[in-house]
């Protein structure tokens, strides 16, 4: 099979929980039928909503440097397992001879598997300012309810907790109707576009089905390293 290159650290249980989704998409019945991996996780990336919001320090570099290391380690693919990074990731690879599965390709495809038409979308702030999951959707017909003001305010302070350790009952409440709102306007289902987010959500029932872009992702990245080296699909894709 083809290795895989996890670009993570953004944050470190965004990493673990891709990996361990990963590790749940492969039909294996032992070790040696798995997916190599070599995972970069560099949590010192600047802020990516900062970034794109406020003018902070831009994360393309560090970035290009996981990119980088992930080619020296012989990886064929590039998962990035945090959404808001797709904004920079064409950049940072660069040329970079590395076959790109993209988060938001596959959580827009996973809303199209599902037969939906109206889909809710919980992200970082930056995230959403940049529209990649909107664009993706309405590209294949798919109508977006985007959060309010305060519905991001909510998902901004539940991403911080999950990031701290510090989730409770509390927060997960508030996420909960952060859905429900989505629902009341229209959302058939509800992409979770935000590791943190998906975690705060483990055990608590929603209004509507929620769509895990890292479940969709790895799935893709399952299909793509067990292709042939010399198979269709080699090299980095066009979009992020």
């Amino acid at each position: 099979m083809r290795r895989v290159g996890i670009l993570g650290g953004m944050g470190p249980a965004a990493t673990a929980d891709f990996y361990t989704k990963l590790i749940e998409a492969t039909p294996a019945a032992r070790d040696q039928e798995h997916v190599p991996v070599v995972i970069w996780a560099d949590p010192r990336v600047p802020d990516r909503s900062t970034a794109l919001l406020n003018g902070g320090d831009d994360p393309t570099p560090a970035l290009a440097e996981g990119v980088n290391a992930l080619v020296d380690a012989g990886c064929d693919i590039l998962a990035v397992a945090c959404n808001t990074a797709h904004a920079f990731i064409v950049e940072a690879m660069g040329d970079a001879p590395i076959e790109l599965v993209s988060i938001i390709d596959a959580a827009a495809e996973a809303a199209v598997d599902a037969g939906v038409a109206t889909v809710g979308v919980m992200a970082t702030a930056g995230t959403i300012a940049t529209g990649l999951h909107a664009d993706a959707l309405t590209t294949r017909a798919i109508d977006v309810v985007s959060p309010t003001e305060g519905e991001q305010t909510v998902l901004t302070a539940v991403i911080a907790a999950v990031k701290a350790g510090t989730v409770d009952d509390a927060v997960r409440d508030d996420l909960a109707q952060v859905v429900a709102a989505m629902a009341d306007r229209g959302a058939d289902a509800v992409i979770s576009a935000c590791t943190e987010l998906i975690l705060a959500l483990q055990g608590i029932s929603t209004a509507v089905a929620i769509i895990d872009p890292a479940v969709a992702m790895a799935e893709r990245v399952v299909a793509a390293a067990r292709r042939d080296r010399d198979g269709p699909g080699q090299g980095r894709a066009a979009t992020p």
